[in-house]
């Protein structure tokens, strides 16, 4: 009797059942829980502004050059868009503090919102493209929840809406089960992933990308504009988080090789452990 339950279980749930849940469901919550527990000041978009214009720079250069590097169309999407997927929240959030203090949580809170937005938006285009039409690749935006989910959460805050004990504590538990389940489809996607199988060029581009190319075009955009110094360095150090898990999410979603993607998360991982003292001395230039 367990043998069959076994089968059956095997058969009838899969990687792309927990993406599935995660992504239409649990992240729902773990988006409302996120912004809702750090009310948003609308006074703090312009360094989050400064973010996202960085970001349009670098994927509309990635865009063109992956262009001629990658004639397959996944991991031309990953190449272009993969990079600018950064763990700016569970990583990036206590590393600033690490380094500024707290007084950069409301910094890198609205950033991580604008990151979200980005990963939603472009990331989600970006993948789909290396499944589905540009047409179809726009409406799998539109359909996701979390988006929606996203626009209704920054209305209740900015409204100063405080959700009470047994909401907040729902949302909390929802949040938590999607973090786990995010880490459980990444380990799975790990186990399952060979090295021969990991394109080099694809590796060297994204590292490159992430780690050379996207904090050259963000010292060049921040050295030249008047900003508080502590905010150009939180925007840097924020752009040079290494690839988050996000990145499986939506490749498993939209079957745009889940493994490959899972690789370069973690082989960006532990690059990053060595890369963020570097960039670090840099700040004094800033």
């Amino acid at each position: 009797m367990g043998y069959i339950a076994k089968m059956s279980f095997k058969k009838q749930i899969d990687n792309k059942t927990i993406t599935l849940i995660n992504v239409y469901f649990l992240q729902v919550f773990l988006t409302f829980w996120g912004l809702l527990i750090h009310p948003i000041d609308a006074s703090l978009f312009f360094a989050p502004s400064i973010y996202f214009i960085i970001v349009l720079i670098v994927v509309i250069f990635s865009a063109i050059v992956a262009h001629f590097l990658f004639k397959d169309k996944k991991e031309y999407s990953i190449a272009t868009v993969a990079a600018i997927i950064g763990n700016t929240g569970n990583l990036g959030i206590p590393i600033n503090i690490a380094i500024f203090g707290e007084a950069s949580i409301p910094y890198t809170t609205i950033i991580n919102l604008v990151n979200v937005f980005v990963v939603y938006t472009l990331g989600v285009f970006y993948y789909s493209r290396g499944t589905f039409s540009a047409k179809e690749s726009l409406l799998n935006i539109i359909k996701l929840p979390i988006l929606w989910a996203v626009l209704l959460a920054i209305i209740l805050s900015l409204n100063n809406y405080q959700p009470d004990g047994a909401i907040l504590n729902m949302l909390m538990m929802g949040a938590y089960t999607s973090m786990t389940m995010q880490l459980f489809l990444f380990g799975i996607y790990l186990y399952g992933t060979k090295i021969k199988e990991i394109s080099k060029t694809l590796l060297l581009w994204v590292l490159i990308f992430k780690f050379f190319i996207l904090p050259l075009v963000a010292f060049i955009v921040l050295v030249n504009i008047e900003l508080d110094k502590m905010i150009k360095g939180i925007i840097f150090i924020e752009l040079m988080m290494p690839l988050a898990v996000a990145n499986v999410n939506l490749a498993s979603l939209y079957d745009c090789k889940p493994r490959l993607v899972t690789a370069l998360v973690f082989i960006s991982s532990i690059a990053f452990l060595l890369i963020i003292f570097v960039g670090v001395e840099v700040l004094t230039f800033l």
